[in-house]
């Protein structure tokens, strides 16, 4: 069976009403990742689906397919599979995890050890500097910036990362052709253009209050650590924080005037046990070893070519000094891309983004603009 026809039938199984992400991975796991069994199978035992499922099934929209497919075969559009070698394993942990995204730009990004900045749409002056400045810090760090692509906290750090020459990474509440608020629909294109904007949501999706939560569970599981700047007591940065902390993931929170309501839903996380950060530094320090499980687990699930592998043995203190002392003489002594380590080491940009970070808590490598690094001096 060819890739087109497989392709299709993932898409008519990623648009059928109430089949959701949990259900389907089941299923699609049980049928060894074969989405052509599974339409057939549920066309012939459709029982437990409701009937708008059942009719999509047997006769679905072949120009709603079509259309998908054409907007597939565009240039840098995907649609990242849970069961390809570098669907993002981070995702494999969280509540109702999604059996697929739809990308545009550069989806090796989603490997990339990421912080979350969130926080309120209607955020303040000094809300935004705050998210503009540590966006800038954390991808010098060599931190992938994540966000949600709102108004506000959100559009900050995104504009900001890009500023500073770096990619960062918006999880969408529409489909992957939508742009929610219009207002961000510049800023999309800068993203796609420079990292990459993820969706669950078929093309088309028009925005809806229930999709984003959903998008921020997908935030919160990409990210190693979420950052929340401001927000108020009911502000839904609150549920990727929350959402987060259930993740297992570090949530970090920016104190602010007692006088300001947006600095209530921040105080509210310090006092649930959300770590206070006046500086950039210190969310680094936090997430250093998170990037660096990561790294090592990610080259090991490459290097397979399989579905998320168990923890690495963790190594010797002596490996790890042989490791770094590869990776300085590689770099040398002048300026040099990520994309351009990899090529000189053989190794995953994930796993050396974790060194690399590693190196520059030591003080021995700094980040530079552009995502570059370059030796410090001894």
């Amino acid at each position: 069976m060819g890739k087109s026809r497989e392709l299709r039938d993932w898409l008519i199984l990623l648009r059928t009403p109430g089949l959701g992400p949990a259900g389907l991975r089941e299923r699609l796991l049980a049928a060894g990742g074969e989405a052509s069994s599974v339409v057939v199978q549920l066309q012939r035992s459709p029982g437990g689906l409701e009937p708008a499922a059942q009719a999509w099934l047997r006769h679905p929209d072949e120009g709603r397919l079509q259309a998908d497919l054409d907007w597939l075969a565009q240039p840098g559009r995907r649609l990242l599979r849970f069961d390809e070698a570098d669907f993002p394993p981070q995702l494999g942990a969280i509540p109702q995890p999604p059996v697929a995204l739809f990308v545009v730009g550069e989806a090796g990004l989603l490997l990339y050890p990421q912080v979350a900045i969130v926080g309120a749409r209607g955020a303040s002056a000094s809300g935004l500097a705050n998210a503009r400045a540590f966006a800038v810090e954390l991808t010098r760090a060599g931190l992938l910036v994540t966000s949600g692509l709102a108004a506000g906290i959100d559009g900050a750090a995104h504009a900001a990362a890009l500023d500073a020459g770096a990619p960062t990474l918006a999880v969408m509440g529409t489909g992957p052709d939508g742009v929610y608020p219009r207002q961000h629909r510049a800023l999309a294109e800068r993203i796609a253009a420079a990292g990459a904007l993820v969706s669950e949501f078929p093309p088309g999706t028009a925005a809806h209050p229930d999709h984003f939560p959903r998008r921020n569970r997908l935030i919160a599981g990409l990210a190693l650590g979420t950052l929340v700047v401001e927000a108020g007591l009911h502000s839904g940065s609150l549920i990727t924080a929350r959402l987060a902390a259930e993740q297992g993931r570090e949530v970090f929170a920016l104190p602010g005037s007692i006088h300001h309501p947006l600095a209530r839903g921040c105080h509210r996380l310090i006092r649930d046990g959300a770590r206070l950060v006046e500086a950039p530094e210190e969310i680094v320090e936090a997430l250093a070893p998170g990037a660096r499980h990561l790294g090592g687990e990610l080259a090991a699930r490459l290097a397979e070519g399989a579905a998320p592998s168990p923890p690495p043995t963790p190594r010797s203190d002596g490996d790890v000094a042989a490791e770094h002392a590869r990776l300085l003489q590689a770099l040398g002594h002048d300026p040099v891309s990520l994309d351009e380590l990899a090529a000189r080491t053989g190794q995953p940009a994930a796993e050396l983004s974790s060194q690399l970070l590693m190196l520059e808590l030591e003080g021995r490598v700094e980040g530079l603009p552009g995502n570059r690094y370059q030796r410090v001096a001894d």
